[in-house]
């Protein structure tokens, strides 16, 4: 009987284990740091179009120092939605040399609501609603660390 319960336990380790590392593979974004106003984020990044698709869908939290950083490549108008995204997000919309040009604050989770760029932009940073405002971040300043 001993042995029994060993197994089981060693079995659902095993199945923990598995379940963690697919987990992990499903988010399978690089990772970056990246500075805003002086604080400094660990940034998943969302550079493919299937990456950029993704974002942050069907996540249940977020570490106060994490986000995703989009980056299109190239400045342009970019269009965001909430649609299967269960927190909500603040979008700071940087250009491309890295100024902050807009900030979209506390948006709806699963909202299927455009939000758009005020102007054409490289990169989207998306943080914890309510961030922008805690750590005073406006329009105009300098986002340090990204992708050339």
């Amino acid at each position: 009987m001993k042995s029994f319960f060993q197994m089981a336990l060693v079995v659902c380790f095993v199945s923990a284990a598995v379940v963690a590392g697919l987990n992990a593979k499903a988010t399978g974004f690089e990772r970056s740091r990246i500075l805003v106003d002086g604080e400094v984020f660990n940034v998943e990044m969302a550079v493919s179009p299937e990456e950029r698709s993704r974002g942050l869908m069907f996540r249940t939290e977020m570490a106060n120092d994490a986000g995703m950083l989009f980056d299109f490549g190239g400045a342009r108008n970019i269009s965001m939605w909430m649609k299967n995204t269960f927190i909500s997000l603040d979008m700071l919309f940087i250009d491309a040399n890295g100024q902050i040009i807009g900030i979209e604050k506390r948006t709806v989770p699963q909202s299927e609501t455009i939000i758009a760029s005020p102007k054409p932009v490289r990169f989207v940073l998306e943080l914890n609603g309510g961030s922008a405002d805690k750590m005073g971040f406006e329009v105009g300043e300098k986002v340090e660390g990204l992708p050339r």
